[in-house]
């Protein structure tokens, strides 16, 4: 029993098998790295979601909003993001004369669906990567298997009586390889598709909240309109 400790047959197995051991925990371990890092980014995206609609729909001046989210050191990303992009536009244009509300509307819209892109991106980076190492790595790990089960076939090929206690040892460390292959396949499958859910939530929030602003801007569009006219 003591020759089929999980450390003996790691040293036991043969030089490929050993390689593709060692490629499945570098696997594993950079899976892990994408898996921890997009959970903080996912999380930091939410409260930051939270927090801006909480000082959005409480306060009442988006010219004091926009001023105070600008006046942070850091880009406004997320939903800060798309506020200031659509605000920053909406008075752009608004300086220029015979300017109409739909083209105001239409020139703040883009300007956020260009930030509404950027921020879908920017959550989805790193997901194929976990998508990859979910679909590949159990392929790795058969076939460091299929290639540790077929030497010890073949070592055994030249002995008149083979025994079970002489095949075992060698199946095993081959098996090894199969289950680094789960090790590192099932975690990033779990956290690809909780993140894919997570980050269609968020694309919700912001397209939400992108469709509120857009009405607070054409109730606003109006009002200079008739302002203008009088």
């Amino acid at each position: 029993m003591a020759n089929l400790s999980l450390i003996q047959l790691v040293l036991d197995a043969s030089l490929l098998v050993q390689m593709v051991m060692l490629l499945l925990l570098l696997i594993s371990i950079y899976s892990w790295s994408l898996i921890l890092r997009k959970g903080r980014y996912l999380k930091k995206a939410r409260r930051a979601a939270d927090d801006f609609e909480d000082r959005f729909w409480k306060g009442k001046d988006l010219n004091a909003l926009y001023s105070r989210v600008c006046s942070t050191n850091d880009e406004p990303t997320g939903m800060e993001g798309i506020f200031t992009s659509g605000y920053m536009e909406f008075v752009r244009l608004r300086k220029q004369l015979n300017m109409s509300p739909s083209a105001l509307l239409e020139g703040s819209q883009r300007a956020m669906r260009v930030v509404l892109h950027r921020e879908v991106d920017e959550m989805d980076a790193d997901l194929t990567s976990l998508a990859t190492v979910g679909s590949v790595s159990p392929y790795i790990g058969l076939f460091g298997t299929v290639w540790g089960i077929m030497n010890s076939f073949h070592a055994l090929g030249g002995m008149q009586q083979v025994t079970l206690a002489m095949v075992a040892p060698g199946i095993s460390e081959a098996l090894i390889a199969t289950a680094m292959g789960l090790f590192a396949a099932i975690p990033a499958v779990m956290a690809y598709n909780h993140y894919v859910e997570d980050i269609e939530r968020l694309t919700t929030r912001y397209d939400t909240f992108l469709d509120e602003f857009t009405g607070i801007l054409q109730r606003q569009a109006h009002t200079i309109t008739l302002v203008n006219s009088n």
